[in-house]
């Protein structure tokens, strides 16, 4: 089963409180992911144990520009994202190398499987 792994000390709270809906992931990531795909939404360090919060389902992946995300996108990916600028900043952070509005981003919307 493939796995959106995300760094607990950015996402943790978001993602217990299921307020997180999507991802933007740097690169054109459609080969890996695809829409129907089922994933472990899990949280930890690279290199260190995961924790498995839900699995999802994969709703929507799309390939966009930084410069063409939409409030939704935003949003989805942080409640306190508002604009490309915060975008910018926060994903230059979580990547650790700068980020254009040129650069080609896959977002990608799950919603939780309940058991």
């Amino acid at each position: 089963m493939k796995v959106l792994n995300f760094y607990s000390s950015v996402y943790h709270g978001n993602l217990l409180t299921r307020q997180k809906t999507c991802t933007i992931r740097m690169g054109d990531k459609r080969e890996k992911y695809a829409v129907g795909d089922l994933v472990w939404v899990a949280y930890g360090e690279r290199f260190k144990p995961r924790r498995k919060v839900f699995a999802a389902v994969l709703d929507r992946v799309d390939l966009r520009t930084i410069a063409e995300l939409s409030p939704a996108d935003l949003a989805g990916e942080n409640p306190d994202m508002r604009t490309t600028a915060d975008a910018i900043a926060f994903l230059s952070r979580i990547y650790d190398r700068p980020i254009g509005l040129n650069d080609l981003a896959t977002v990608i919307y799950f919603s939780e499987v309940q058991e």
